[in-house]
């Protein structure tokens, strides 16, 4: 057993499962394209079979969510990246062919895409079958074998996520393992041969110490602040539309939402009421309207208005944005969205991710204290920038550092299977979706083919003066032209 004296018994189902897909990958070590295909084909009907039912599951998790949201946010990525990997992981699985130096031909050297073996996965509350599947799909396309750890935060959609995957996959090829943050740190103990996880930075670091303990190589999906920056130049309703979009959607529970809005310092107030007539228009109710979404729970509601009774404490002006001005005290937990204006450090939502329909607006100079405001912060998980000047946008892009980014608009460059999603620095290590997903899922094997006639005999003793003339060849001690200099 891996860990038997120091694992508590209690999870040494665990340890048995990890051994029993340990067992079925050495047995089984790499699964044809067509076996693949067929599990990601099955999983796809499955999905769509039972979209209903998984949107029912996450609005009972958040006490409401939009069936709308859910199946734009949940079940077309799912289904969206799996149609995307059908159609090019026969490519995909290909080996690579290399260069070779001269000296080294006519030998052939190729880059083999194998399985790393056993995946555990850990997936978070805020989009609970979302960012279940797509990091599976990515593991089952590279020929993996998975253990995934729903949140204990969204038990109906873990319950679904187990019935409908034990229906389609033996546990030794998936397993889904429920339970609390206990059952999660046993889980990021196990000597996995890649952990994905994806939550918050407080809790990506546990994970990444346990993993360390075995040398388990991960990847952490994790956030941060995401700036939006609006030049001065860019028309503010449309600013304020596509930001309120991108803050309201999920009532702001996403990673990639815009955490808080840079924009020049005269223009606040007019950014603010654009924002609220934004709002106001989608949503002219909140408490009854479908289209609203809840906060997962009271806690979180109760953080986040703590995080807005601190900013006004310290001296902010706060618009709560109640178009209908409906009471929230019905055990629904949504919340209205809020705006904090003139935010500064001192305030606690400034200094923590939001993850919620709260949103600070700060004002700037000029275009290169925005820039230098956020070069200032942990990079973030994604930014966005409104600005229709070619010149100004890669200025933006050139100087700041973020996961993503999309350009006069929010969150759409997640949803592009043909882009790789991850963070940087405190948002995250490690990428995933499409092409990308399947490299990280994979260990690339660098194999070269020695062929029958070789010169690179030479190399070895005795040493004479044609090794003397072929070191001289291989250390570039000969005049040759660059190839940027031709």
């Amino acid at each position: 057993m891996f860990m038997s004296a120091a694992f508590p018994s209690e999870f040494r189902n665990l340890e048995a499962m990890l051994l029993g897909q340990r067992s079925a990958h050495r047995h089984q070590p790499a699964s044809t394209f067509e076996q693949r295909a067929g599990q990601l084909e099955a999983l796809l009907k499955l999905i769509v079979d039972n979209q209903d039912r998984i949107a029912a599951a996450i609005s009972a998790d958040f006490g409401h969510r939009s069936p709308h949201e859910s199946k734009l946010a949940e079940i077309f990525p799912a289904v969206s990246a799996i149609g995307h990997t059908l159609r090019n992981l026969r490519e995909w699985m290909q080996p690579s062919r290399r260069r070779l130096a001269v000296v080294f031909l006519p030998a052939t050297a190729k880059v083999h895409y194998r399985p790393l073996g056993v995946v555990g996965i850990i997936s978070p509350w805020n989009y609970p079958f979302q960012l279940a599947i797509l990091p599976l799909v990515a593991a089952l396309s590279a020929g993996n074998r998975v253990m995934l750890k729903p949140s204990e935060l969204t038990p109906a959609t873990a319950r679904i996520i187990e019935e409908l995957l034990s229906e389609l996959f033996s546990p030794e090829q998936v397993s889904v393992v429920t339970g609390g943050p206990d059952v999660g740190a046993a889980f990021s103990s196990l000597p996995f041969d890649h952990l994905f996880f994806t939550g918050s930075t407080r809790v990506g670091r546990a994970v990444m110490r346990a993993a360390a303990e075995n040398l388990t190589p991960v990847t952490l999906e994790l956030g941060g602040k995401s700036p939006a920056i609006v030049h001065e130049s860019f028309p503010i309703d449309q600013a304020a539309d596509r930001i309120a979009v991108g803050k309201t959607f999920n009532a702001g529970q996403t990673c990639i939402a815009p955490d808080y809005v840079l924009i020049p310092r005269t223009r606040v107030d007019e950014f603010a009421a654009a924002f609220v007539a934004a709002v106001t228009r989608r949503f002219p109710s909140l408490q009854g309207n479908d289209d609203y979404s809840s906060v997962i729970a009271d806690g979180h509601r109760r953080r986040l208005q703590g995080l807005i009774d601190n900013a006004k404490e310290h001296g902010a002006r706060v618009i709560e944005i109640n178009p209908a001005a409906e009471s929230f005290d019905d055990g629904l937990h949504k919340m209205p969205p809020t705006l904090i204006l003139d935010a500064t450090d001192e305030m606690a939502v400034m200094q923590e991710e939001i993850f919620g329909p709260v949103l600070p607006v700060i004002g700037y100079e000029s275009l290169d204290d925005a820039i230098a405001y956020v070069g200032d912060r942990p990079k973030p998980l994604a930014l966005y920038y409104f600005d229709y000047d070619d010149g100004r946008v890669q200025n933006v892009l050139d100087r700041t550092e973020s996961g993503g980014v999309t350009i006069n608009d929010t969150m759409l460059h997640v949803v592009q299977d043909d882009l790789p999603f991850g963070g940087v620095g405190e948002s995250g290590m490690g990428l995933y979706h499409g092409h990308q997903g399947f490299l990280t899922f994979s260990h690339q094997k660098a194999v070269m083919h020695q062929s029958r006639l070789s010169v690179t005999g030479i190399f070895s003793p005795p040493y004479g003066k044609a090794a003397a003339a072929g070191i001289e060849i291989l250390s570039g001690r000969w005049k040759r032209r660059l190839p940027w200099r031709q």
